[in-house]
């Protein structure tokens, strides 16, 4: 924690981040985009990891976890690494980044808003700080979400 900001306030249960919805496009491939629905949902008591669920119109979805950082690195620079990167678009009339996800053989690269995003993002800050987001954390909890793939905050 830095010397000229506050220790994190005790948050109440009542203290929340609601959900952001946002409609992005999955690249089927170099011209073809197929729009969904992004939902991210952030829990301050896992403040580390944004739950993301990607919908599309015929009701097939994708639950991911992604760190809050990353996410938050991808609006500006390439972020991330592995499974997961997020890296900003080429400048045009609707600021966006790229998140590619990979598994087993198979990947998803999503254009995402980020002006919404980045607002999201700032809004959990506020609630949790960068610094303070592993303060508390129940480590045998995290582990068990993590490993049993649990939704946070569902």
């Amino acid at each position: 924690m830095h010397a000229d900001q506050p220790h994190a306030p005790v948050r109440s249960q009542a203290e929340h981040v609601a959900p952001l919805r946002l409609d992005v496009d999955r690249m089927l491939d170099e011209f073809t985009r197929l729009p969904m629905r992004a939902t991210f949902r952030f829990d301050p008591s896992l403040p580390s990891v944004v739950t993301v669920e990607f919908t599309a119109d015929r009701g097939h979805r994708i639950v991911r976890r992604i760190g809050r950082e990353l996410l938050h690195g991808g609006l500006t620079a390439m972020s991330g690494c592995g499974e997961v990167r997020m890296w900003p678009a080429l400048p045009r009339e609707r600021p966006s980044s790229w998140l590619l996800l990979e598994a087993s053989e198979v990947e998803a690269l999503f254009e995402v808003p980020t002006r919404r995003l980045a607002a999201w993002l700032e809004a959990t800050h506020r609630l949790v700080p960068a610094e303070a987001e592993w303060d508390g954390l129940n480590w045998d909890g995290f582990l068990m979400e993590l490993r049993d793939g649990r939704e946070a905050g569902c």
